[in-house]
């Protein structure tokens, strides 16, 4: 399946790029990341983008509310997922996730957690829509991290305001299986390797 393959790459790669401006499509090619989380775009030039990951092995993800020209409804997401053929999608409206997942591609809940109400109702539309991945933003909150990981089965992708490889570190040792970023800058970092080392150090503590 799919998502197993895409849960073994993150295994491996704990790094995510989300590529929100054009210039940035082709800096993303790189080992370290296990796929691409697509912000920018728009009906005439995603498919492009998708193939171009696609051609180079990568896992590609289509943040429908972010791509101009497509609409937020069934026939939107039939459009990308039989025309433009991402892996998966990213929304944060519930109701296209299960309408998403009628149409055999992944999903992933992009939530943000403004406050603990924002953290109980990410739990329940989890149990409710069920999606593939929860993405919870910001990445700077690693006891809301740990929160959600104990309380729902959904496998977690944090990202959001992420500058440095430390802020990284401090969402995986929390519980996330991956993190996701758009600074160019962080994607070159091997964040599977450090978090090899620091578990290492903290074993021998």
């Amino acid at each position: 399946m799919k998502k197993d393959e895409f849960i073994e790459r993150l295994k491996c790669n704990k790094l995510i790029a989300a590529v929100k401006e054009e210039k940035h499509i082709e800096k993303a090619i790189n080992k370290n990341l296990s796929g691409v989380f697509l912000l920018t775009g728009n009906i005439g030039v995603i498919k492009r983008y998708v193939d171009f990951y696609r051609s180079h092995d990568m896992f590609v993800f289509v943040h429908i509310e972010k791509i101009g020209g497509i609409s937020f409804d069934k026939e939107g997401l039939e459009f990308v997922a039989n025309y433009v053929k991402p892996d998966g999608v990213i929304t944060t409206k519930n109701n296209l996730i299960k309408i998403a997942k009628k149409f055999d591609i992944l999903t992933i809940q992009r939530c943000f957690m403004i406050d603990t109400d924002a953290l109980k109702k990410t739990i329940e539309i989890s149990k409710e829509a069920q999606p593939d991945f929860i993405e919870l933003m910001p990445a700077l909150m690693p006891d809301v991290i740990y929160e959600f990981t104990k309380n729902a089965k959904e496998l977690v992708i944090s990202g959001g305001l992420i500058k440095t490889s430390e802020h990284m570190i401090n969402a995986l040792l929390s519980g996330a299986i991956a993190v996701s970023t758009g600074d160019p800058k962080l994607w070159d970092i091997n964040i599977s390797k450090m978090l090899e080392e620091v578990a290492q150090w903290k074993n021998r503590k």
